[in-house]
């Protein structure tokens, strides 16, 4: 019995010993494990992170008219018979000009090629408007004249030009509302472009297109996936005017009764 006894104090010390020495062989790696995910944890780039999720979570794209530009990407007329529902795009970005001189919003225009493409579609903007006439508001004559319609080749609207007037203003400017064509190339770029500088970029579904349709329907699906705003104009002009109590708003009210009036290819 005593022998017994001693055969299992025996066992005992050797499992415990086997214990102790991978306890304390393991324990290093563990403390080290547990020092490495707290300085994980505690990085700038997960601090930025969480940052960052934090002020997506905040994002809620509202337009403000004091932070806002209207970008009119390539609406020329060589691409007037080629591009789909184009009579509504048109429309679209003059009820947009419109609504954004009336609102004291900037607007900058581009060409694609000129040479090639031809000049900016005069019906982009509402010239005989007596309003217009009586308020200044922003013609193609005009924007030519304050310098704030572009040549390019590069597909996105942010040529080095364009990108030093908007630089001039980033105090200013958060948020850019964009029409023009095509959907899935310039305005796209554009799009892409502006988000990957943190601004925030809404796209006026009825205001943008494609020659084939299937380039606008993946090209809307793939800003919106990236970030931007999808909405219409209707909805941009009320947002950015806030309140029927803004001194404009019989101004915008006339002026979206007009365009509801006109025939929009997209409801069809």
């Amino acid at each position: 019995q005593q022998r017994r006894h001693k055969r299992r104090g025996q066992s005992y010390c050797r499992n415990y010993n086997i214990f102790t020495i991978s306890f304390f062989r393991i324990l290093p790696w563990v403390l080290l494990w547990g020092y490495r995910n707290i300085l994980a944890f505690n990085s700038p780039r997960n601090n930025n992170k969480a940052r960052m999720s934090s002020t997506a979570r905040r994002m809620v794209g509202k337009l403000n008219p004091d932070k806002t530009m209207l970008l009119l990407c390539d609406m020329q007329e060589r691409f007037r018979p080629l591009i789909s529902k184009m009579e509504t795009v048109i429309q679209t970005s003059r009820y947009m000009t419109s609504v954004c001189s009336a609102l004291k919003v900037p607007i900058l225009a581009t060409q694609q090629y000129t040479k090639v493409f031809g000049p900016t579609i005069p019906e982009c903007f509402d010239e005989t408007n007596p309003v217009a006439a009586e308020q200044g508001w922003a013609t193609l004559a005009k924007l030519r004249d304050n310098n704030m319609v572009f040549e390019k080749k590069l597909f996105s609207m942010l040529t080095p030009e364009v990108q030093s007037v908007l630089d001039e203003k980033k105090e200013e400017l958060s948020t850019f509302v964009l029409v023009g064509i095509e959907a899935h190339v310039c305005v796209q770029q554009t799009c892409l472009d502006l988000l990957e500088q943190g601004k925030d970029v809404h796209i006026i579904v009825d205001g943008v297109s494609s020659q084939q349709p299937i380039d606008r329907q993946i090209a809307l699906q793939r800003m919106q996936a990236a970030g931007a705003y999808l909405t219409t104009a209707q909805s941009a002009a009320f947002m950015l005017m806030k309140s029927a109590d803004h001194a404009n708003f019989k101004t915008v009210s006339k002026l979206t009764v007009a365009h509801m009036k006109l025939k929009n290819e997209f409801n069809e």
